[in-house]
């Protein structure tokens, strides 16, 4: 009887230590990301009916607001610009959670992480909420979407010197209101159309999917060049309409079967695929992987949005068992990924002496009454290259601008660098890009724009459908 007791007794021992070994996985573990999974709606039940504060732009409007209605939930979110800043607030919903802004940052918005800044918090019963500012301008955002107009695509401006966002665009878009409705039979159907379009408009294409870069990535080659082996930036590349891949029948043309070659200044103007193709094989993977992960490759840049994407680039050691792909990826194509948020990333950090600075949103948080409780600060991220190296790269992208391949993203007023890109799709089609900064009254803005899936493939794709793109975007945010 008494070792039945003790078996009983360990099993039941065993039993509460499992108990309590999950329940310490579940609360103090796991307990932020089942908090921050969107299909937890507890946060938004929590919050659904209860004074929300309002997200506001750069220049004013207001982009997310709860108003009064006459319902069980007595509170509405509204989004009166609609679809034009969709991927950016996110959307507040009871049945499906929330994204974007609203989700990053709820417990300001709720008021819960504003802090006691007088006596009166503590002792005057008020409701208290906060207010989130943020970086990019509807003025701006709305320039972006009519210059890239109906075409599928995306458009990033950011300010190169602090990292603050000013436009993010990206089309299709959708309509958060339709999921905040409190119609929930409503909501679900708007959320499986949403989820069921081909073209995926809940997706922010800009900073959650990645592309082949295409010939935009030819200034991190560059930079991997004047940075890690200096002597290639003064080889002279023998002209070349094809270059011939080791160890392989495969080989890399030029756009349009023309012939280039020289200095690597001559290269980046014409944007020359052989030149690059073999400057890769001649810079070796190591060099050319390092150099793309100083501007942010294989790591998730620290936009205050959820579910910003990663850009990729192979490891060295991959390029040993196919050292052609080296000339592919020093070109941005084979596997090398990036979003357009990355490329613009990559172009603020040659107009920003190599310093690439931490991308955000949020401006200022205020409190009810105006005060400022919660301002950004900016902060690097990541060192790309040296202030040389930055230099150097940035009078190369201005003599692209100048009498290269990006002519049409010449702004009068302002010193102008860049690159094109065409990244080659299926058949005949092809995503057309465009990178670059501009600089003038005392501001640096950079850019990056890519509009996918463009008829032909030319390298003179970029520069005559994305790069008109940019100048309207950097004609504006320089205030030209």
């Amino acid at each position: 009887m008494n070792q039945q007791i003790r078996r009983v007794g360990i099993t039941l021992m065993v039993l509460f230590v499992a108990l309590f070994l999950q329940l310490n996985y579940l609360q103090v573990y796991r307990a932020n990301s089942l908090a921050n999974d969107p299909r937890n709606t507890r946060t938004a039940v929590r919050d659904f009916s209860k004074p929300r504060g309002q997200i506001i732009s750069a220049d004013g409007a207001v982009l997310a607001r709860s108003v009064d209605v006459d319902d069980q939930f007595e509170r509405l979110r509204e989004y009166p610009e609609k679809d034009l800043f969709a991927h950016v607030t996110g959307f507040f919903s009871f049945t499906y959670g929330a994204t974007g802004l609203e989700r990053r940052y709820s417990d300001e918005l709720a008021g819960r992480d504003l802090g006691i800044d007088s006596l009166k918090d503590i002792v005057v019963d008020r409701t208290v909420t906060g207010d989130v500012f943020i970086t990019a301008s509807k003025s701006l955002q709305t320039i972006a979407r009519d210059a890239l107009g109906p075409r599928r695509g995306s458009v990033v401006a950011v300010d190169a010197t602090n990292g603050a966002v000013l436009a993010l665009w990206s089309f299709p878009s959708y309509d958060p209101n339709a999921l905040s409705q409190h119609d929930q039979r409503g909501v679900q159907q708007a959320w499986q159309l949403l989820n069921a379009a081909p073209n995926k408009p809940m997706q922010g294409r800009s900073y959650q999917e990645t592309f082949a870069p295409g010939s935009t990535f030819k200034v991190v080659t560059s930079a991997a060049a004047l940075e890690r082996k200096p002597e290639l930036a003064t080889k002279a590349y023998p002209p070349l309409k094809v270059l011939d891949l080791p160890r392989t029948n495969v080989n890399l043309p030029n756009f349009g079967g023309g012939t280039c070659g020289g200095t690597l200044p001559d290269l980046l103007r014409v944007s020359c695929n052989t030149g690059f193709g073999q400057m890769g094989l001649d810079l070796g993977a190591e060099a050319l992987v390092d150099e793309a992960r100083d501007f942010g490759f294989d790591a998730r840049p620290p936009l205050d949005l959820t579910a910003v994407s990663a850009s990729a680039i192979p490891d060295a050691g991959s390029f040993e068992r196919a050292e052609s792909t080296l000339a592919q990826s020093a070109i941005g194509q084979h596997s090398v990924r990036a979003t357009p948020l990355q490329m613009a990333l990559v172009a603020a950090g040659v107009a920003n002496d190599g310093v690439v600075m931490e991308p955000h949103l949020l401006a200022e948080v205020h409190d009810s009454d105006g005060d400022v409780v919660r301002r950004h600060e900016p902060e690097p991220w990541k060192t790309a290259t040296s202030p040389e190296t930055a230099r150097q790269l940035r009078d190369l992208m201005v003599t692209v601008v100048e009498r290269g391949t990006a002519t049409r993203a010449k702004v009068a007023g302002a010193v102008v660098g860049g690159k094109t890109g065409t990244a080659q799709t299926e058949g005949d089609n092809a995503h057309a890009w465009f990178i670059g900064f501009g600089d003038a009254n005392g501001r640096k803005v950079a850019v990056a724009v890519i509009v996918e899936s463009q008829d032909g493939v030319s390298e003179a794709t970029g520069g005559r459908v994305a790069a008109p793109i940019a100048q309207a975007v950097l004609k504006a945010a320089l205030g030209l």
